[in-house]
């Protein structure tokens, strides 16, 4: 049965929209309609804007609430969650494709686990610091709240990703206008009846699905104080110019195109190391920000390694996302689907060796799926090499020696992750502090809510998760007593 609805969290209420526009979500894997969700126009931001305003400038509202106060509402709505795990796993899986392991891994646990991690930094945490003063009078520094929070969250994993915005936004005490991707309107649902059920008050939060357009309009809205969005670099620099024109500040977590190097002493043969291989290049079907689809192999063991990571790909299940047996799902998208096969045919136009993929699985007649694909003879320079696919795509570039392969690795425009693989870890930490990247795995590559996550270049602005992500929803001020 299709989910439909008809209202926005606004304000602590469902409110009817301001028009008649509406989202149809289509499911990944069946094409076949899941639901509808009305669409946010201008005066359904207004009105959210409004709410989280009011919420923030109350003299005894949230803003104002002790930490350990914050927090307690905070752990309310984790376990609302908590309660919602399989069924938002299940509503994430079906609207994008994610497999149903890692839905319920990912969006099934990530946000609470946020949430209960940011109400146990801030519950006992000081406010306030005293400093002894230089000139001989102390001085007080003060955390404060940013204010009106505009939270612009993609498709591929949107309620993690929604979660390490809100999280840290609400243990600061500001307020949020969020505002997720029409690909999946439908669980931003859950979300919302969550904030509701633990008793979020009224304003804190809201939710308003929205297009491209209002999402702009939410970007440069008068009543936001910042701007935290996840989403294309295209997307992010225009957010960028226009946060710089308001001086407003705005965090962006943007794209990439990572690179996965494997050194000489590589141990590919192990199941262990080929599953953590696998979770850092094709995770979620590919649509990972952070996923390391260029593999950098060295000339003496490249026939090798092409070979290793070809066997991989080819031996991925590829079905159902709600299977428990399925690795790679669909695409979120037909659109999706399209922009990654277009990638493919550039591919074989630029001259580079299909060693497998390609192509749409045989056994599926319907689903945007695409088959986990890799390419050997690839040089750096060409399009599949340093443009962000965004879909179960590798290419394997050849390197001469290590200085080489880290010459290879920062020759991008992107740097948010990456990975190095090796039998000695002590080596692959040097390897890491020489790439230039936000992020970095040795032997696999998995984030951390306790460390700050975000990326350099065309990848970013701010961080998220850890103090870090915190400290970016706080304001700082200094009273010269």
């Amino acid at each position: 049965m299709a989910l439909d609805h008809d209202m926005f969290y606004i304000g602590g209420e469902w409110v009817p929209p301001s028009s008649a526009h509406r989202f149809t979500v289509i499911g990944a894997s069946t094409e076949e309609v899941l639901g509808t969700s009305p669409e946010g126009m201008e005066a359904d931001v207004d009105a959210a804007v409004a709410a989280a305003r009011r919420a923030f400038d109350d003299p005894d509202g949230w803003s104002t609430w002790a930490p350990r106060d914050r927090a307690a509402v905070m752990r309310r709505l984790a376990d609302a969650l908590d309660a919602r795990s399989e069924e938002i796993a299940r509503l994430v899986s079906s609207e994008n494709g994610m497999p149903i392991t890692l839905s319920r891994g990912l969006e099934g646990s990530v946000p609470s686990t946020l949430l209960r991690y940011y109400a146990d930094l801030v519950a006992d945490a000081p406010v306030e610091e005293h400093r002894d003063g230089l000139l001989g009078r102390p001085v007080l520094v003060r955390r404060e709240p940013v204010g009106v929070v505009a939270a612009i969250t993609p498709w591929n994993a949107p309620q993690t990703l929604s979660a390490g915005k809100y999280a840290p936004a609400l243990a600061a005490g500001a307020t949020l206008v969020i505002k997720p991707s029409p690909e999946t309107a439908l669980d931003a649902v859950l979300f919302a009846e969550a904030a509701s059920e633990a008793g979020v008050p009224a304003g804190v939060v809201n939710v308003v699905p929205a297009g491209r357009e209002v999402g702009a309009y939410l970007v440069g809205h008068p009543g936001v104080d910042k701007v935290a969005f996840t989403g294309s670099s295209a997307a992010g620099r225009s957010i960028a110019e226009v946060c710089g024109r308001l001086l407003r500040p705005v965090s962006l977590e943007l794209g990439g195109k990572s690179a996965a190097i494997v050194l000489d002493d590589a141990d590919l043969d192990s199941e262990a190391i080929r599953q953590e291989f696998f979770a850092a290049t094709l995770l979620n079907n590919g649509q990972a920000c952070f996923a390391s689809t260029r593999i950098l192999a060295s000339r003496a063991r490249y026939a090798e390694v092409v070979d290793a990571v070809s066997t991989l790909a080819g031996s991925l299940t590829v079905g159902d996302p709600l299977d428990p047996a399925t690795h790679v799902g669909p695409l979120a998208s037909e659109r999706q689907r399209d922009r990654v096969e277009g990638y493919i045919a550039k591919g074989r136009s630029e001259g580079s060796r299909l060693t497998v993929g390609g192509g749409r699985p045989a056994h599926t007649d319907r689903g945007w799926y695409v088959e986990p694909t890799v390419f050997a003879d690839v040089d750096n320079r060409q399009v599949i090499a340093q443009e962000e696919i965004f879909g179960p795509v590798l290419v394997v570039i050849p390197y001469a020696d290590e200085h080489d392969a880290v010459r290879l690795a920062n020759d991008s425009d992107y740097g948010l992750g990456g990975s190095v693989w090796t039998r000695d870890a002590e080596h692959g930490l040097e390897i890491a502090r020489r790439v230039r990247t936000g992020s970095f795995g040795v032997n696999h590559y998995t984030t951390d809510p306790v460390a700050p996550f975000g990326g350099v270049k065309a990848s970013g602005i701010g961080r998220e998760l850890g103090p870090e992500g915190l400290a970016g929803y706080q304001q700082l001020k200094s009273v010269y007593l």
